[in-house]
C-alpha cells in the first residue's frame, strides 16, 4: 500500500509557523521524519490560512523535494496553486484533489496531463456527498468515462471513496469499503485512496479507529492511504495485514520492523 504522509499541512500549527516564518529547516524535518516512518509519498497542503498560497505551494514543493526523494501529493482546491507547485516540482506528481463535476474534472485532467501527472478524484458528484454505495460507483463510472473520452490513462487515477466519520455516519463506513473493493470490478487498472484521519474525526480513541480501519480497507483492497506515518503502532498494523493478507512475506525483518515478537513463543 502506498503511504502518504499527511502532516505538511498549514492547519497543522508547527507547519504554518514554519510557513509563514519560512523555516526550511523545519519542513525538511517533517518531511524527512515522514519518509524515514514509511512514507512512500507526501502530502503538501498551505492549509487555509495561507494568504499567498501559490506562492507557499511553491516554496513548500520546492523545500520538501530537496529534503527527500518522495512522490509528492499537491493538495489544493484551486488550480493555479497546483500548477505553481508542478512547476516548482519539476517532475510528475499526484493532485488532490478533483471530483466528478464534469467541468473542472476535465480542467484538472488537461492540467495533470501535462505534467505527466496522476489525479486523486473524490467520488462526489453534483448532488453533494454519496449516500451508500451505489452513488459512490455512480460517480466512479462518470469519473472514468470522462477520462476514456479526454484519453487519460485510468492507471494515473486514484478514486476516494469519501470516508465519513463514524461518530456522524456510521453506516457509511461500511458503503466505503465495499466501493473500494467496486473500484477494481469498474477497471483493475484504478486505484483507491482514503483519507484516514476522516474514519475518526470528533471520536475518542481516535488512533484505534484509523488502526482498524485500515486493516479492514487493507483486505477490501486498498491500494494508498493519507496518513500519519509517524504513529508507529498504525504502520505496524499495516505491516501485518501485508503478511496475513499474503502480500509481504513472513520473516524476522517483519518481526524487527514491529519491534520483535513480544508475545513470547506459543
Amino acid at each position: 500500500m502506498l503511504v502518504i504522509g499527511e502532516l505538511i499541512n498549514g492547519m497543522f500549527a508547527r507547519v504554518g509557523r514554519a510557513i509563514e516564518k519560512k523555516d526550511a529547516a523545519a519542513v525538511r524535518r517533517i518531511a524527512s521524519e515522514q519518509a524515514v516512518c514509511g512514507a512512500g509519498a507526501l502530502d503538501i497542503n498551505c492549509g487555509p490560512g495561507s494568504l499567498s498560497p501559490a506562492d507557499d505551494m511553491k516554496w513548500l514543493v520546492e523545500t520538501v523535494a530537496a529534503a527527500v526523494d518522495k512522490l509528492l501529493v499537491l493538495d489544493s482546491g484551486k488550480e493555479e496553486v497546483l500548477e505553481a507547485g508542478l512547476q516548482a516540482a519539476g517532475r510528475p506528481c499526484l493532485l488532490n484533489s478533483a471530483t466528478a463535476e464534469p467541468n473542472k474534472l476535465k480542467r484538472l485532467l488537461d492540467l495533470a496531463a501535462g505534467y505527466k501527472s496522476g489525479l486523486i478524484v473524490l467520488t462526489v458528484g453534483s448532488s453533494g456527498m454519496p449516500q451508500g454505495c451505489s452513488q459512490r460507483i455512480e460517480s466512479a463510472a462518470r469519473i472514468v468515462e470522462i477520462c476514456v473520452e479526454t484519453g487519460f490513462p485510468l492507471d494515473n487515477i486514484y478514486l476516494d471513496p469519501v470516508l465519513m466519520p463514524v461518530s456522524v455516519a456510521q453506516a457509511q463506513v461500511g458503503a466505503a469499503l465495499e466501493t473500494i473493493k467496486e473500484f477494481k470490478v469498474i477497471s483493475p487498472e484504478l486505484k483507491s485512496v482514503v483519507g484516514l484521519s476522516n474514519v475518526s474525526q470528533s471520536a475518542p480513541h481516535r488512533r484505534l479507529l484509523n488502526r482498524v480501519f485500515l486493516s479492514m480497507a487493507a483486505a477490501y483492497g486498498l491500494d494508498a492511504a493519507i496518513l500519519d506515518p509517524t504513529d508507529r503502532e498504525l504502520m505496524e498494523t499495516l505491516s501485518a495485514a501485508d503478511i496475513l493478507l499474503n502480500r509481504n512475506i513472513y520473516c524476522e525483518s517483519f518481526l524487527k520492523k514491529c519491534g520483535g515478537d513480544k508475545d513470547g513463543p506459543g
